[in-house]
């Protein structure tokens, strides 16, 4: 067998090692590459962003490239082989709570009332501090129902269910937002929308997944949930409004719970995710596992992948 030969990655024909994986094949021509994601972790997977330029048609030295695609990127740096879009203005607004309501015993939904309208797209994240308590990312979402009003902003937020910090928040606490931050917004067009939300996570994928319904109701669009505990998935009201949509492939899953539904599978959420296919488009929110995970697997194939790492 020769020291090269031809593979295609993601619709396009190149020459590598023999013996290098498509992973490795698809970081060497520039295809992905690694992300600094919220939390400061690399993950790898990251496709092109959208009206981004395509990789030069001049390859360089396999070794080489791979050597520099692999190299940890500095937080705000370009990713190698990209044209970054220019961040969104960043804005702070400030409100009140005006609601909370414990959607699970893990999970809490957060209703803020802002003095002027929040600013980012579905998808996006939001640097958040209540009153009193530690700043957190969170992802703006919509109420389970999908109802929101124009100057609100709705939270879904993991809580401790033996005792969390956020059991001491009340109403009419001042809260102030900062972004949009992160990378993960909704960008229509493209192939099948692949979402994928583990735990709160399904906040940033429900706002995700409600957009792309009224914007591209024709797009093939699957979704995957996950929880560690069956009785987190609290989401039933939003699935149904998706399945009345057209949305049929839908898969939940949870890693424990003696009480779980015929309907929900056992096991991570990872061993859950339908095939993924080069032309996808991969949305995934959650903890970092479980987002490194997704993202190693749509880079194997060649699917662009925007993370949404919760804290």
């Amino acid at each position: 067998m020769g020291a090269r030969c031809s593979l295609v990655v993601n619709g396009r024909s190149v020459r590598v090692s023999t013996g290098d994986t498509p992973l490795e094949a698809a970081l060497a021509e520039g295809m992905i590459a690694p992300l600094q994601a919220q939390s400061g972790n690399l993950l790898a997977g990251q496709g092109l962003a959208q009206g981004s330029a395509a990789p030069s048609s001049r390859r360089h030295p396999a070794r080489r490239a791979r050597a520099e695609a692999l190299r940890p990127a500095l937080p705000g740096a370009p990713i190698l082989g990209q044209e970054e879009a220019p961040p969104p203005p960043v804005a702070v607004r400030k409100g009140t709570v005006t609601e909370i309501r414990r959607l699970s015993p893990g999970i809490l939904e957060i209703v803020a009332t802002l003095t002027r309208r929040p600013t980012g797209e579905p998808g996006h994240q939001a640097l958040v501090t209540f009153a009193g308590l530690p700043t957190r990312t969170l992802s703006p979402t919509l109420r389970v129902d999908g109802t929101t009003e124009i100057n609100d902003v709705v939270f879904h937020v993991a809580r401790d269910p033996e005792g969390d910090p956020l059991d001491a928040l009340r109403l009419d606490q001042p809260v102030r937002l900062k972004g949009p931050v992160g990378r993960g917004q909704y960008r229509p067009g493209g192939g099948r929308l692949v979402l994928v939300a583990a735990g709160a996570g399904f906040g940033a994928i429900w706002a995700i997944a409600r957009a792309a319904r009224y914007v591209e109701p024709a797009r093939e669009l699957t979704l995957a949930v996950g929880a560690r505990d069956a009785l987190d998935l609290y989401m039933r009201e939003s699935l149904d409004w998706l399945r009345r949509t057209g949305v049929s492939r839908i898969v939940l899953c949870a890693d424990r719970g003696r009480q779980r539904p015929p309907d929900v599978r056992s096991g991570p959420l990872s061993a859950h995710l339908p095939s993924l296919r080069a032309t996808d488009v991969v949305h995934v929110a959650g903890d970092v596992s479980t987002v490194g995970a997704v993202q190693v697997l749509a880079a194997s194939v060649g699917a662009r992948c925007y993370p949404i790492v919760l804290d």
